[in-house]
């Protein structure tokens, strides 16, 4: 059963200055709630309550955001908007929330690198906040997890059809068919040129993990640009028959972007 979820969530946000340097991207609203607390609703709601967030020095209001708040909730005493506070004590009152600190920006593999002692020898989520996804009946991570039911020793990537001329800002994965949206995977390629792209299948920012990531993370050579990449921790993996690959159900913005992230309040607007 997998009870911990993973949330990388030390990146500075760069494309978001200058409102990024002292508001984290992950508190960027939707609407009126911040993109962490959609991940982490994800998460919950899909049965895990041991969150652990990978964060670093800077972005203690992401911790602070996860703690009571006394005076502003007696300000709200009979007062409906009280309410409005009930997903964040959802959390508070129901989870585990540990929080990791990532002293160097080394890319993903290393991020998740850093929860290790953490997660014990079961396979875990790891959600990133950035990538937000809707699907009204099941959520993506929820998905993911019914599959791992029958795959429990394989880790598991969401993946999605981009356009090729996007595939350089992707994970991209190759492998064969098993059902309509199963794929055992054969080869991934960190952000090919689309002419070295074997598909447009790009892997988005949800993933089920088996502990023998860090090994295989540990074992992974730097990229040219100083990062250790998941990719290519789970390329090696892959190699041995035990990454699958998941073609999700729902619809999944780009809020780490601003395009995206115009695209996702325009969305919960229109709906809500």
């Amino acid at each position: 059963m997998v009870q911990h979820c993973l949330f990388p969530v030390a990146g500075f946000g760069t494309r978001f200055l200058p409102v990024t340097k002292t508001v984290p991207k992950e508190l960027l609203p939707i609407l009126d709630k911040p993109l962490i607390q959609y991940a982490i609703d994800e998460a919950y709601e899909s049965g895990i309550t041991e969150m652990v967030f990978v964060v670093n020095k800077y972005k203690s209001a992401i911790k602070e955001y996860f703690e009571p708040f006394p005076y502003l909730e007696s300000l709200l005493n009979n007062n409906p908007k009280n309410k409005k506070l009930d997903c964040i004590k959802r959390i508070i009152g129901n989870c585990n929330l540990n929080f990791v600190n990532q002293t160097e920006m080394l890319g993903l593999g290393h991020a998740i690198l850093q929860a290790k002692e953490h997660m014990g020898s079961s396979p875990f989520a790891v959600i990133l906040p950035d990538d937000l996804c809707f699907e009204k009946k099941l959520s993506v991570i929820n998905q993911m997890l019914k599959i791992h039911e029958s795959y429990p020793d394989k880790c598991i990537v969401a993946i999605e059809e981009v356009e090729n001329s996007e595939v350089n800002k992707y994970g991209i994965v190759n492998g064969e068919k098993i059902s309509d949206s199963l794929y055992s995977v054969r080869e991934m390629i960190e952000k090919p040129s689309p002419d070295k792209a074997p598909t447009n299948l790009a892997i988005i920012g949800r993933y089920i993990l088996t502990p023998d990531i860090f090994s295989a993370i540990e074992s992974t050579n730097k990229d040219p640009n100083g990062e250790i990449q998941v990719t290519d921790a789970l390329r090696k993996l892959a190699l041995d028959q035990k990454v699958i690959a998941y073609k999700f159900k729902g619809i999944r913005m780009d809020c780490g972007s601003v395009e995206g992230f115009l695209e996702a309040n325009n969305y919960f607007a229109n709906k809500y």
